[in-house]
């Protein structure tokens, strides 16, 4: 193994010479692997060498240091950073971010998450997404790239297997990788996956999510066969898709990060089938678009007439981000037999308002799927005009208790 292996301390000691000799012109800028690949232990280390610093973590989770000094830059943002008082919210579409981390977001210090080190290399497992762009741009800047080795990370292939000679310093851990809970899919996730499930013929590739909505459509994709992934994520319902016989074994599982359960690792862990793509390939619309029968399917926090999509902003703080959702939309609508879904609940369980409204009055994610679809029904929208749009999100997608108001209003925006 070439990789020069430290302690903890001997971490912080590097990065307080580092930061000693850079030439000051603001705050070092620390990017690290995120979602449920962040390495704790050797940002603590990196935190206790830097008085301040900008921390840019994509779907930040709970335990990143949360004090005076550290700004939390983003351009998604996770529950672990969501309304911090110190969150610096960067608006791209994910398939941009690598472009800006080169230019505009340069690190100074990027931090990663890895196995151990294989024949020479090492890999970033389960979260691949801007880090090989990260990397890059720090080593042309002259900055660090610190590495964890985790015994219990998986070895995945594709473009997040690294030199390990690119590694300055690493440290060695064994712990077990995060497996986030499932979510318990209600009678509105199970219907909306019904009808997502429907629009889904053999041969088709798929981008899903995480979430109640994506699982249950999963649940009836099981008897397909031929279905291919190309997405930003993966989780368990590809491999029960996997088990059940529903996916081309010819085709490559192609996807930027992943999360699930310990088995869903065990079934990446050098799986020639398995390839994790870097953003900039992944999320590229041109490259989705070439997928055959690609089908996207989003969620967001609410749409309206127009068949505009916020799935970024809620009363009034940023939420998350545009992610992929925009990369997908777009690549799948180009797409041959493409399309491009939007289902979401019809009603806010915990707000307890619709989620469909006459005009959003929250910045717009996307605009202009294929259908939308709720539990109430699909609304077809692509190839129709905005009134005959805007007739089919009342009728079949709103809340039978809003519809009077929303076609009340539809009046008065001139679409009906």
């Amino acid at each position: 193994m070439s990789i020069r292996v430290g302690s903890a301390e001997d971490v912080t000691t590097a990065v307080q010479r580092f930061a000693s000799r850079r030439t000051p012109s603001g705050p070092p800028r620390v990017v690290a692997s995120g979602n449920f690949a962040t390495p704790h232990p050797l940002l603590q280390a990196v935190d206790a060498a830097l008085a301040s610093y900008r921390l840019n973590v994509l779907n930040a989770q709970a335990g990143l240091p949360m004090r005076a000094g550290v700004v939390h830059e983003t351009s998604f943002v996770g529950p672990g950073v969501r309304r911090s008082a110190a969150l610096a919210y960067v608006p791209s579409r994910l398939s941009l971010l690598p472009a800006l981390l080169g230019t505009a977001l340069v690190p100074d210090i990027v931090l990663l998450h890895c196995s151990k080190p294989w024949h020479g290399k090492v890999s970033l497992g389960i979260e691949v997404n801007v880090l090989p762009a990260a990397v890059e741009a720090v080593r042309q800047r002259g900055g660090l790239v610190l590495a964890q080795l985790n015994e219990r990370m998986p070895y995945t292939f594709g473009d997040g297997e690294l030199s390990d000679d690119l590694v300055d310093l690493a440290i060695e851990v064994d712990e077990p990788m995060p497996s986030p809970h499932g979510t318990r899919a209600d009678a509105a996730s199970r219907r909306i996956g019904e009808l997502v499930a429907e629009r889904v013929p053999d041969g088709s590739t798929l981008q899903l999510g995480i979430g109640a909505i994506p699982d249950a459509a999963l649940d009836g994709l099981v008897d397909r066969t031929g279905l291919r992934i190309w997405s930003e994520m993966i989780g368990d319902g590809v491999l029960r898709l996997e088990q059940e016989g529903a996916l081309d074994p010819a085709a490559e599982v192609v996807a930027s990060f992943m999360f699930g359960s310990s088995d869903l690792y065990r079934w990446v862990d050098r799986n020639p089938r398995v390839r994790m793509a870097r953003t900039e390939r992944a999320n590229d619309p041109a490259s989705i678009s070439q997928q055959p029968r690609m089908t996207s399917i989003n969620s967001a926090l609410e749409v309206d007439l127009f068949a505009q999509a916020n799935a970024s902003r809620r009363e009034g703080w940023i939420h998350s981000g545009f992610g992929g959702a925009t990369d997908f939309l777009v690549g799948a609508l180009h797409a041959r037999d493409g399309q491009a879904l939007i289902a979401l609940r019809s009603w806010h369980p915990k707000a307890d308002v619709s989620t469909v409204v006459a005009l959003l009055d929250e910045p717009v994610t996307s605009f202009q799927p294929t259908a939308i679809i709720t539990e109430q029904g699909v609304a077809e929208v692509r190839g129709h005009t905005e009134h005959e749009q805007a007739l089919a999100i009342i009728e079949h997608a709103a809340h039978p208790d809003v519809r009077d108001e929303l076609t009340e209003e539809a009046h008065h925006l001139g679409l009906v």
